[in-house]
């Protein structure tokens, strides 16, 4: 089984379309909903799990995954969107036994040629540095994520930190299928700027300088104090079932 983990922070307005999406592409995946106290409500659908836990993208997905009954995690921001034939092509990839996990080239919803540029220019040095972002749906095998003790519970950079470590385990499956995701960071922020701020963050990070200073600059706003680290961290489940509309 595949489990999809969503993690939301006032993201509403995107999920009613995200599962009825999700319903068409991949009917038998198990979906589950981390949200990290949003001032919006989630509407209630069928076969949605929702969580709810303390903010901060690595422990609402580690706090997902703790739940997940998938042999296969797939780790879905609000805002994107898997190609047809997306489940497919993750029980193929993970099928070897070499593998252990991947993810999905991107597209932005923006069909101007600087934004289909910008998302081969990812693809590419995503597929030569093997080092992958949430935008792109990662997918890990269920053991070793929690071999690996799940996301490293920082503020920022979690994504690049699991795949570093991904490398030390075994292969990564580059899909050529492409998901699509938002590019309103990039509308709202400017090319230009978002693609320098990005680099930079990415350098520094490798440079070790630490992710809550470089929360503190990408969204110019503190980041919330560490609670835990890795899967089975401190955060809370406020509510677990199904839901119904």
């Amino acid at each position: 089984m595949l489990s999809i983990i969503i993690p939301t922070l006032n993201e509403a307005d995107h999920l009613e379309e995200l599962f009825l999406h999700l319903r068409a592409v991949c009917p038998w995946a198990e979906v589950i909903v981390v949200d990290g106290g949003s001032r919006d409500l989630v509407r209630r659908f069928p076969r949605v799990r929702l969580l709810s836990t303390e903010p901060g993208r690595a422990r609402q997905m580690n706090a997902g995954a703790e739940v997940a009954q998938g042999e296969v995690l797939l780790f879905l921001h609000a805002d994107t969107r898997l190609p047809d034939g997306a489940h497919a092509a993750v029980t193929d990839a993970v099928a070897d036994p070499a593998v252990v996990g991947g993810r999905f080239d991107v597209r932005f919803d923006n069909p101007r040629p600087v934004f289909r540029a910008i998302a081969a220019l990812m693809n590419l040095r995503s597929r030569v540095t093997g080092i992958f972002t949430g935008d792109q749906a990662i997918f890990v095998k269920r053991e070793v994520f929690a071999a690996l003790g799940g996301y490293p519970d920082i503020p920022l950079m979690e994504d690049v930190e699991l795949t570093r470590r991904l490398k030390r385990r075994g292969r990564l499956a580059c899909l050529r299928l492409r998901v699509t995701t938002s590019a309103r960071r990039w509308e709202q922020e400017g090319v230009l700027w978002t693609i320098l701020l990005m680099w930079s963050l990415r350098l520094l990070f490798f440079l070790g300088l630490g992710p809550e200073r470089l929360h503190r600059w990408y969204y110019r706003t503190p980041c919330a104090p560490d609670r835990g680290k890795g899967l089975g961290s401190a955060a809370t489940v406020d509510e677990v079932g199904n839901l119904t509309v």
